[in-house]
């Protein structure tokens, strides 16, 4: 495809079928579609209804048959073990096709659900292309997730296999995977016939006689399976996310249009080649590695970066710029987060200095809000475009981005830039009539979606219509709150949950955060609404101050608070900040604001499932009752 931004965008929407009908020939099909776009039973759209092919086929094997086996396809990186591999796409084949055997050996057939349950290492990939050769489900789950948030996907997707390994390895600690599954599989009314257990050397696990397995013990004596094709409409994974009701919701995301749509982007957002390294600093645990570590850049024929390892303390802050320099990286993808933490660690970018990253061409950022002063510090350190771009784990790829690989558009800091090809953005009011230019309200997708977004959850058809497809009919729900500008730029201010309401005035908190992020002090920030007798609600903030910061607390708390008055004006009612150590997070790196806002309001909460630190929310307290909050009801 060639052409401007707007003439490509306005054929996505004018003409899907033909617009992805043509992206789709550059995938290989077992058999052609019958239709490119099922329409017949809105809100449930297929893409590809009637066509065959195999995921695994596709990321592997025919670039094989094409002459380029002996090209890279994963290159291991892990600081925490000190150890770097490299695979090739023959290599890489070979063992998917060999560890295809073993799970057909262990009765999984086409259809069948597999949970991997495993830390950063090339087996975790292994395991997901081998259940997509063989046409079986399956259903990743972040290494190291407590036991009874694993039984509940047990007990969901009904596995009848559990890959896992002995361990995982965080910056300083072995954190051992068997007793948490071996937990799980006791609290979940299903049970899995095996359990396979890649044994590392750091732990080596607890084996139970007739149900698991070592790696190398269930490959012994297997022969390599071939690709089984699948109907494109037939699930290639499910996907877990929170559920507002604490009962996760399974994505369910297809083979074919995940295929065709993922492919594009590598060439057509990422401006991608095949054989160029491409590394998404993210865990095959979350939607960013199954999109970004596993199939986008082995169906586009890159090398992708399995990373065992954090943006600091692999060993310092100058984590990201040895891969990087390491391996000749063309695109970086990360979530904000780390490059918050490289900044507070590094604030001058000394690291940067002592690496040759001149392979660099772009970063690429998603997961949180990009707040517009870590934007320009990337701009200013890297001296390559930086891409804000918005998407969702339901989406499977970005919503909204400046696709470098079409056209680059001038770059508006606070924005993910415009709608994606084959996303009709659109901004609506609680009512559902459209919102003004520049006028807050539920940003929303028309239907249908396209392909790579997820045409259902797992066992929960209703769920899924009531949760995404009801509220704004004819819309996809993206439960984000925003805004479009005069040029269609689209601009992600919070959840729907955190606009709060001041004495009236429906307000921002990503607003108020951009201009806390904006102090020269500030590393992190957050803002969350807290119950208030007069005004409803009032804004608190949290600040996590750069390294190297000796000013007293109270000084930037005032000066923060003044800069808000002065870049939003007193309806922000912006009076109260506190200066933390740090924000709890999930551990890809969202902020738990809702759960801060319990805590504030003195209110009950669970602990959530993902939090990387449960001791943070302790400090959070601590910090809250300093200021006057946090009072139990």
């Amino acid at each position: 495809m060639s052409g401007s931004f707007d003439t490509l965008y306005r054929q996505s929407i004018a003409d899907r079928e033909g617009f992805w009908g043509k992206a789709a020939e550059a995938i290989d099909w077992h058999r052609k579609w019958d239709r490119v776009l099922d329409d017949s039973n809105p809100p449930f759209y297929r893409w590809f209804a009637g066509a065959e092919l195999n995921t695994a086929h596709n990321c592997l094997d025919r670039h094989v048959a094409a002459g380029r086996g002996d090209q890279v396809a994963v290159i291991h990186d892990s600081p925490v073990t000190q150890t770097i591999a490299r695979i090739t796409y023959r290599e890489m084949t070979d063992r998917v096709a060999r560890f295809a055997g073993a799970l057909a050996k262990l009765g999984v057939t086409k259809g069948d659900r597999v949970i991997i349950y495993m830390p950063m290492v090339p087996e975790a990939l292994v395991a997901m292309l081998a259940c997509a050769r063989l046409g079986a489900i399956h259903s990743v789950v972040f290494g190291g997730f407590a036991a009874k948030e694993l039984a509940t996907r047990v007990d969901d997707c009904k596995p009848k296999v559990i890959v896992s390994a002995s361990c995982g390895i965080e910056v300083s600690r072995v954190v051992p995977y068997k007793p948490l599954l071996d937990a799980a599989i006791e609290m979940a009314a299903h049970k899995p016939a095996h359990c396979v257990i890649l044994q590392r050397p750091m732990e080596q696990a607890r084996l139970i006689s007739g149900r698991d397995l070592e790696w190398s013990e269930a490959e012994a004596g297997v022969v390599p399976h071939p690709c089984v094709p699948v109907a494109a409409t037939d699930p290639l994974y499910i996907l877990y996310t929170s559920g507002t009701t604490g009962q996760p919701k399974g994505v369910v995301r297809d083979n074919g249009g995940h295929a065709v749509a993922l492919n594009w982007t590598m060439r057509h957002i990422y401006d991608m080649q095949p054989g160029e390294v491409y590394w998404s600093a993210s865990d095959v645990g979350w939607v960013v590695g199954h999109s970004y570590i596993v199939y986008a850049p082995l169906l586009h024929g890159s090398t992708t970066i399995v990373y065992e390892g954090k943006p600091v303390g692999t060993p310092d802050a100058g984590a990201f710029w040895r891969v990087i320099a390491e391996h000749k990286v063309r695109v970086l993808f990360t979530a904000p987060t780390a490059f918050r933490a490289i900044k507070r660690d590094d604030p001058n970018g000394e690291h940067i200095g002592k690496y040759d990253i001149s392979s660099l061409r772009a970063l690429f950022l998603a997961g949180e809000r990009s707040d517009p002063a870590t934007l320009e510090w990337a701009e200013a350190k890297l001296k390559v475009p930086v891409i804000d771009h918005w998407w969702q784990t339901e989406t499977g790829w970005a919503i909204a981005a400046n696709c470098l690989g079409i056209e680059k558009l001038p770059v508006k800091h606070g924005s993910p830039t415009r709608a994606a090809p084959g996303w009709d953005v659109q901004v609506l009011g609680d009512d559902g009539h459209p919102a003004k230019p520049g006028e807050i309200g539920n940003i929303v997708c028309k239907l249908p979606l396209p392909p790579g977004a997820f045409p259902t959850l797992w066992n929960a058809e209703e769920r899924y219509r009531k949760s995404y497809m009801t509220t704004f009919p004819g819309y996809y729900q993206t439960a984000d709150a925003g805004f479009l500008d005069e040029d269609g730029y689209v601009y992600i201010m919070a959840r729907t949950d955190d606009i709060i309401n001041v004495a009236g005035h429906r307000l921002s908190t990503g607003g108020m955060e951009e201009v806390l992020a904006s102090h020269p002090d500030v590393a992190e920030c957050a803002v969350i609404g807290a119950h208030d007798e007069l005004k409803g609600q009032v804004p608190l903030g949290f600040l996590v101050l750069k390294a190297g910061v000796d000013k007293p607390a109270e000084k930037v708390v005032a000066e923060v608070v003044q800069l808000v008055r002065d870049k939003i004006g007193p309806v922000a009612a912006f009076k109260s900040a506190t200066v933390v150590a740090r924000l709890p997070k999930t551990r890809s790196g969202k902020i738990l604001r809702g759960t801060m806002q319990k805590i504030a309001d003195g209110k009950e909460y669970n602990m959530p499932a993902t939090i990387d630190d449960p001791a943070i929310l302790g400090e959070i307290e601590g910090a809250l009752r300093g200021i006057g909050f946090a009072r139990k009801e």
